[in-house]
């Protein structure tokens, strides 16, 4: 039953850029028809979304990388930090998801508590990270399958293999594995749920058998010191230096006690992709309790799952040995066991392409929204008449994705990715205590505790790890925002549902 009263009084004029949509109407636009997606997702599903899109090259690669550089042994406390502050936006996110069980996110709980602009906004920043996020993660996909083919005597062509360093080449595995995974998300949330289910299961034994063999090969000596002498750590200049740096001059140091937290803003992006679990709000039976389920217990797993790996990796091999590449499957090797070395390899490729399917899933929903809503062209907003799945939307952005990762070399882009996600964590935090001052009255399943001190802690970090991202990225960032802008005002704004209503 709609309160038009509830949220009229607070409603800026209809043609406002600030003007917002009510919850009881947002929640009603998802039983129009046209637009209806079938309900499938158990709260045990979407916990399986959240390992799936978490566990990747983070837990075999950035372990290692960020013992090396940045933390030591002490690293593993770094992941706990990270941890506890990804949980304060986890459950602002919760909060959200569980009182408007619709699709898309941030962008969805923007439209409610901020107002259009900043709703586009966040919708324009989720289509960039999430696309970006989905092919960056298949080019790194290619070059393990491509990796594994060598040792098994399948040895692909640079020309569709990525190129080399020195010339280009078409990315061929990367762009099949994106169509692929695009049809897989087409055919419906269920096939999609039982597919990541069946891969995460792979890798989590993987990781699950990385940890209790590497425990046989532990020294102790390895762990001493646990919190290695802090020391100033190597400084960029230009466009590569930290904004922080370049607005304040300050250098971080790494190791030492505050390394452990310098080192947690770069152990945080392991755990970037728990907020995709929210984009499926309007998939789940029961999105008032199965949402915040899904979104915390994947976080705690994930959590529990990196301190593990990186205690093991550490105790295994001296921090000062690790490799930048491959760490955990490098410190297997300097022990004799190459087999888990190329088990690890079987378990980063499965591992990675869950990660593709669940971000494909997350930015098909995003855009889903933000058409439903007349800021995008209506016409991808149409859901398939026996798979309830947006299939003209996720056709478009899959394909998108594919000739991306099989084009353009992204390293150069991938912290975009970053910045974007922590805008995001940035204005769903705030959108939480906006959201409980302008509509008291509205029943929540659940509630974030200590507001509005713990979205304010979430704010803060969120905002110091984009200070901490190279002047480049922002400048990159401020662009596509900017072409944001002159989308919404040439075309969103006139267009938009609520301007109608």
């Amino acid at each position: 039953m709609a309160h038009p009263s509830a949220n009229s009084k607070q409603s800026p004029p209809r043609h406002s850029v600030f003007r917002t949509k009510s919850i009881e109407q947002a929640i009603q636009d998802t039983e129009e028809p046209e637009h209806r997606l079938r309900r499938d997702l158990s709260a045990f599903d979407l916990t399986v979304f959240g390992v799936g899109v978490l566990i990747g090259t983070g837990i075999f690669v950035l372990t290692g990388t960020a013992a090396k550089n940045n933390g030591g042994p002490a690293v593993a406390l770094s992941f706990v930090v990270a941890g506890i502050v990804c949980a304060c936006a986890a459950l602002c996110y919760a909060e959200f998801a569980s009182t408007i069980p619709v699709a898309g996110s941030a962008y969805t709980f923007s439209y409610a508590s901020l107002g259009e602009l900043p709703a586009w906004i966040i919708g324009w920043d989720l289509v960039l990270e999430l696309a970006l996020a989905a092919a960056v993660v298949a080019v790194g996909w290619s070059g393990y399958a491509v990796s594994l083919l060598d040792t098994m005597g399948l040895h692909l062509p640079a020309s569709i293999a990525g190129g080399t360093e020195h010339s280009w080449g078409f990315n061929l595995p990367a762009a099949l594995l994106v169509v692929v995974i695009t049809l897989v998300v087409m055919r419906g949330i269920k096939l999609t749920s039982t597919v990541t289910t069946v891969i995460v299961a792979i890798k989590s034994a993987v990781v699950l058998a990385t940890v209790v063999v590497g425990l046989f090969y532990v020294r102790s000596a390895n762990y001493h010191p646990f919190i290695p002498p802090a020391r100033p750590t190597p400084s960029s200049s230009g466009l590569k230096a930290a904004l922080i740096q370049v607005i304040t001059g300050f250098t971080p140091t790494s190791f030492g006690v505050m390394g452990i937290f310098f080192a947690a803003a770069v152990v945080f992006f392991a755990y970037i992709g728990f907020d995709v679990v929210s984009t499926a709000a309007e998939e789940t039976r029961n999105p008032k309790r199965d949402l915040p389920i899904g979104i915390i217990a994947s976080l705690a797993i994930c959590t529990v799952a990196y301190v593990a790996v990186t205690l093991v990796v550490t105790g295994m091999q001296k921090y000062t040995r690790l490799s930048e590449t491959a760490p955990l499957a490098d410190a297997f090797k300097a022990v004799g066991q190459d087999w888990m070395a190329t088990l690890i390899s079987i378990g980063v490729v499965f591992g990675l392409a869950s990660v593709v399917m669940i971000l494909i899933l997350g930015q098909s929903r995003v855009f889903f929204a933000m058409s439903r809503d007349r800021l995008l062209p209506e016409a991808f907003s149409k859901v398939h008449p026996r798979y309830r799945t947006p299939y003209r939307t996720t056709a478009l952005l899959g394909t998108v994705v594919a000739v991306v990762a099989g084009v353009i070399p992204l390293q150069a882009l991938a912290e975009l990715v970053n910045i974007g996600t922590l805008f995001a964590f940035v204005v769903v935090s705030i959108g939480v205590i906006v959201l409980r001052r302008t509509r008291p009255d509205l029943p929540r399943s659940f509630r974030a505790p200590w507001v509005p001190v713990l979205p304010i802690i979430s704010t803060v970090f969120c905002l110091w790890l984009m200070l901490n991202l190279p002047t480049e990225t922002w400048i990159r960032f401020l662009v596509w925002m900017a072409a944001g802008f002159v989308v919404y005002f040439a075309y969103g704004h006139r267009r938009s549902r609520i301007a109608d209503r």
